[in-house]
């Protein structure tokens, strides 16, 4: 056989002729290994052909019961078994074992997620994953897409008006706002229940929570322009944790999320119509779609809101 070719041997070597040869070595008995890996005798006897091109070599002769190893053959053995089983080691690296792994994984989210959506996260994460460490960064709604192409964020909890539509998302749960006040305010409605007209709430002085970009608007805007109002807008807060607070010390009136309430600073602002509510998701990047790693955490996700779509 020709020894010039050597150079382009590698590409005519594949994976299956060196599973083949393995078995050759295991079973010496082309019929077995036919059996085992099936295929067709005339198919062993193909790729063996080709093998001995490759290396050059008889590497197997026949006998009474089968075939012997040449010298060559025996000793590309366990080099053979090496090859092989990094290459299933590295195949075995898709398999994620939370137990075992160790990394880094960020998460960002307001302070409203962060209140209802990471305790039970993190619970599940340091029972199932100890190795995990976990960063929680503040919502940065104009840097969002970039932290996530870089990878600098993992994974957001946001509205979906936020999250650029490139991004794959999950749906965690519907929520709704409750209009509140502070519970010394004394407006009408606290004490009788009566609904307030919702002219007589857009002229009462009003906070908005704006995470990053401090505007004095917020999601209710649109809602009153609908009634042909314009409301009374006069503080902005970055924060839900510095909303109640703020309310309570300035006498203003807010929707903040039903899952903030009940706040023992706050009381609920019977009003005559209720703002539309809100989805919050998960997203993340494309390229994050199929990791181990983001899809085991997206599942406990997933299991932690599985009832609370509905509300």
């Amino acid at each position: 056989m020709s020894r010039g070719h050597r150079p382009d041997r590698l590409e005519r070597l594949e994976l299956k002729q060196l599973r083949l040869l393995q078995a050759i070595l295991r079973e010496l008995n082309l019929t077995r290994v036919a059996d085992q890996l099936g295929v067709t005798q005339q198919t062993v006897s193909e790729q063996l052909k080709r093998l001995r091109e490759v290396f050059d070599d008889r590497l197997f002769i026949r006998a009474s019961n089968g075939v012997i190893a040449t010298p060559l053959a025996e000793r590309l053995g366990p080099k053979l078994d090496r090859i092989l089983n990094d290459i299933a080691a590295l195949l075995r690296g898709q398999e994620f074992n939370p137990a075992e792994y160790t990394g880094i994984f960020t998460i960002s989210a307001t302070d409203f997620e962060q209140r209802v959506v990471l305790p039970g996260l993190l619970k599940k994460l340091r029972e199932q994953a100890p190795g995990l460490r976990v960063v929680v960064l503040k919502l940065e709604i104009d840097r969002m897409a970039q932290q996530l192409q870089t990878g600098e964020v993992d994974l957001v909890f946001s509205t979906p008006g936020f999250v650029p539509d490139s991004c794959p998302t999950m749906l965690l749960y519907r929520e709704h706002y409750v209009c509140v006040c502070c519970r010394q305010a004394n407006l009408p409605g606290c004490e009788t229940g009566e609904p307030l007209a919702l002219a007589q709430l857009a002229a009462r002085p009003q906070l908005v929570v704006s995470p990053s970009r401090g505007d004095l608007r917020g999601m209710a805007d649109i809602w009153f322009e609908a009634f042909g109002l314009q409301r009374n807008v006069v503080l902005s807060v970055p924060s839900f944790a510095a909303a109640a607070e703020c309310i309570a010390s300035t006498n203003t009136v807010a929707f903040l999320p039903s899952r903030l309430l009940p706040d023992a600073r706050l009381s609920t602002l019977p009003i005559a119509a209720q703002p539309p509510g809100f989805d919050v998701i998960a997203a993340w990047h494309s390229r994050s779609g199929q990791d181990p790693l983001h899809k085991w955490v997206r599942e406990l996700l997933a299991r932690q809101f599985a009832s609370n779509t509905d509300e």
